[in-house]
Parts: structure tokens; C-alpha cells; sequence
């Protein structure tokens, strides 16, 4: 497995358990496997919906800021990757 930075969560609320996360390369789909890297943060997650602006879309690409829906707390400036499989 191996990953690339797409992107870097700027804020987490706990209610709903979101990450808001800016994308700074490439893009992020659902279906995408994304893992959450800090301090004290790190697992692995498959994305199960992305909204911009409370709206639900299929994909985000760089400068974006989205909303996933997360298992665990993020913090801010968690990194954010996405895993690639190697064949």
C-alpha cells in the first residue's frame, strides 16, 4: 500500500463525527480508501459520502473544502492520503 497526500483536515465536529478536510491535490470520490495520519490520529477509511456546502457530491478536487463522514476523531492538520493498492 502506498499513498499520496490529497489532503488536511482544518476542523472536526463531534457530533456528527466529520472531518472538514481542504483537498490539496488531486481529487477524492466515494469509494476512495483515505487514510488519517497526526500526532496522535492514524487509521484507515473507506469514503462513504462527501458534501460541500451541506450538499452531497460524488467527487472533490483540489482547493476544495468537503465534509466526510469519519469512524474516529481527526484533529487539526491531521494529513490525509489516499491508499493506493499496488498490484
Amino acid at each position: 500500500m502506498d499513498g499520496d497526500q490529497v489532503g488536511v483536515v482544518v476542523n472536526f465536529y463531534a457530533k456528527p463525527c466529520v472531518a472538514a478536510i481542504k483537498v490539496i491535490s488531486g481529487s477524492i470520490r466515494k469509494g476512495d480508501l483515505l487514510k488519517y495520519k497526526g500526532h496522535t490520529t492514524d487509521f484507515t477509511e473507506k469514503v462513504t459520502s462527501i458534501e460541500i456546502d451541506n450538499q452531497p457530491v460524488e467527487e472533490a478536487k483540489a482547493d476544495d473544502l468537503i465534509g466526510i463522514k469519519v469512524k474516529e476523531r481527526v484533529r487539526e492538520n491531521d494529513k490525509v492520503y489516499k491508499v493506493v493498492e499496488q498490484p
